[in-house]
């Protein structure tokens, strides 16, 4: 009889134990989603550095070893399994509500977005250059604002990036529209005339590495692609940051330039687009 009550005693004690350990495990699961989902995300949102290490650094490679995939993939399969097939916008709209609420990517954003749409629908170009393609976000918003017969040539240097942008691209139904070319904007810049027949540009948008801005800028100039009134938009000039891009562009008597300040996409980090028409 007294083996038995020990016995159950003994019972009822690892059950507590079981249930104690249970409980502070989902506790600790609990406070880690909590952590992940609201508190840290709230407390980077205004801090520049901070954000991009914890979204572009610390949650993309835990996101990728977690799920052996990455995260433009991860945003390739969100276009495909929500957004409309061959209507841009809602491509789009897919791609800014999965980086809002579900993984944060470096597009130039819904805000800043904005603004690179009236831009390019004041200018309305017939030929316009992107520098820095990555999913295709921005390229989608450009190219469904070019008029008919317009084209717009955008450089990618990541393989992988080009991969997923392609299909994104053509989701939107915009292939018609987008030529992408895979390589360094350094050895293509060059040969823009040669390989497209493209004479000058009427735009180009400036997104890719930013120690490239400055040197790809003059390479345009260089090589005869900018004409009296071509349009250069640059995101990112404040963060990550462009400030010898900055320095030349407005302090050069070969441009005027306008600064739109705005953050940097999906957080309150300032960041904002430099605008400079090019005076010949």
């Amino acid at each position: 009889m007294r083996l038995c009550v020990r016995s159950l005693k003994t019972a009822a004690t690892e059950i507590r134990m079981w249930v104690f350990f249970l409980s502070a495990c989902a506790g600790g699961a609990a406070l880690l989603y909590v952590l992940y989902s609201w508190l840290i995300p709230a407390a980077v949102q205004y801090n520049a550095s901070l954000a991009l290490l914890w979204h572009d650094v610390i949650v993309e490679r835990v996101l990728d070893r977690i799920t052996g995939s990455t995260r433009p993939q991860r945003l390739l399969r969100a276009v495909q399994k929500k957004a409309t097939q061959g209507d841009p916008q809602s491509v789009i709209a897919t791609i800014d509500h999965f980086c809002r609420h579900s993984e944060w990517a470096m597009n130039v954003g819904d805000e800043k977005g904005s603004i690179l749409d009236s831009v390019v629908t004041e200018l309305n170009p017939s030929s316009a250059l992107e520098l820095g393609t990555y999913c295709g976000y921005s390229t989608v918003r450009i190219a469904r604002l070019l008029p008919p017969g317009s084209k717009l040539i955008t450089l990618e240097f990541n393989p992988a990036y080009a991969a997923v942008a392609r299909q994104v691209i053509a989701w939107a139904g915009l292939n018609d529209k987008v030529q992408l070319v895979e390589g360094p904007s350094g050895d293509l810049i060059p040969q823009m005339k040669e390989l497209f027949g493209v004479q000058t540009f009427d735009f180009v948008f400036l997104d890719h590495w930013k120690d490239r801005y400055l040197p790809d800028t003059k390479l345009l100039e260089e090589c005869g692609l900018l004409r009296k009134g071509t349009v250069l938009l640059a995101d990112n000039v404040i963060c990550p940051g462009t400030p010898e891009y900055l320095e030349y562009i407005r302090n050069s008597s070969r441009y005027e330039s306008r600064y739109f300040k705005s953050h940097l996409e999906y957080t309150k980090v300032e960041d904002g687009l430099e605008k400079s028409v090019f005076l010949g």
